[in-house]
């Protein structure tokens, strides 16, 4: 049995990442997190809560997708997937982390934002989010799981737009949990 090739990561500037030509797609993706001063079964010390959605191939992720850029800037783009199904929520340029290419077969530049809310306005998001018209279609279960090591996981297939493999003309939301981390 041979593990499948991981596409080797190269960080990129937001500016080089404009740059680039039209075959590129733009994936842009948002962490959001807030402080969580709980404990985790009652005796273990939390840090931080982060909002992640389980894909459709069950893996789970930072919620966000593709951004088709002749009709979106980067930002753009990410409001109009987190709109879909996070709700009211407005990210900027000023969110933004940093950018990471992949050249193989699907050209692909990985797009991430952080913005740290407080724990109300994080599970406001999560409300908003399994209220939204398409919550749950995709996958049949939450879970509570630490993120995937940096680096990890598979992008979406080439000509989808944006929702990990949906071909539809919007992003289906993924159901979407809040994931506490204890304090090491």
């Amino acid at each position: 049995m041979s593990a499948a090739a991981v596409p080797e990561l190269k960080q990129i500037s937001r500016v080089e990442a404009m740059r680039l030509g039209p075959g590129w797609s733009h994936s842009c993706h948002a962490m959001l997190y807030a402080a969580n001063p709980g404990q985790l079964f009652g005796r273990i010390p939390m840090r931080f809560s982060v909002l992640m959605q389980m894909r459709f191939d069950g893996l789970l992720g930072f919620p966000g997708g593709f951004v088709d850029r002749r009709f979106w800037s980067l930002e753009d783009g990410l409001n109009r997937v987190l709109g879909l199904g996070l709700g009211c929520l407005r990210l900027t340029e000023a969110d933004y982390l940093s950018s990471h290419l992949t050249e193989g077969p699907h050209r692909v530049v990985a797009h991430l934002y952080a913005r740290q809310l407080t724990l109300e306005q994080l599970h406001a998001v999560e409300i908003s989010a399994v209220h939204s018209r398409d919550h749950g279609l995709e996958v049949g279960a939450a879970v509570r799981a630490p993120p995937p090591a940096p680096g990890f996981g598979s992008g979406p297939a080439e000509g989808t737009d944006g929702c990990w493999g949906s071909y539809a003309s919007h992003c289906t939301p993924r159901r979407t949990e809040s994931v506490a981390f204890p304090t090491s």
